[in-house]
């Protein structure tokens, strides 16, 4: 009876060093998903930053778009760095539209 106790309690012995080892590489496995997990979503929070800016961007120039079609409807534009494009500013002090050949 000796004999089959001590073969229980080794083989006990072993699966419990076998249980611990997976649970040590289950946690350093949760570990490294966590940090991959954070990194991920930081970046997922600079890309927000970014398309925050240039969404502003976009509707800057896309009121300055609206501001210029009445010239667009008179003049044809050309493609920009062909010479024809025609740029549209306004001036601070009236609020009309000056338009600058492109050089």
């Amino acid at each position: 009876m000796e004999e089959e106790s001590s073969f229980f309690e080794k083989e006990r012995d072993r699966l419990t060093a076998e249980i611990t080892s997976g649970f040590e590489e289950l946690l350093s496995s949760s570990n490294n998903l966590n940090r991959k997990l954070e990194e991920v979503l930081g970046m997922t929070r600079e890309y927000e930053t970014i398309a925050a800016l240039w969404q502003s961007f976009h509707e800057l120039m896309r009121g300055h778009h609206d501001d210029g079609e009445v010239s667009a409807e008179t003049e044809p534009q050309g493609l920009p760095g062909t010479g024809g494009h025609v740029l549209t500013a306004s001036k601070s002090g009236n609020g009309a539209a000056e338009q600058q050949q492109e050089t």
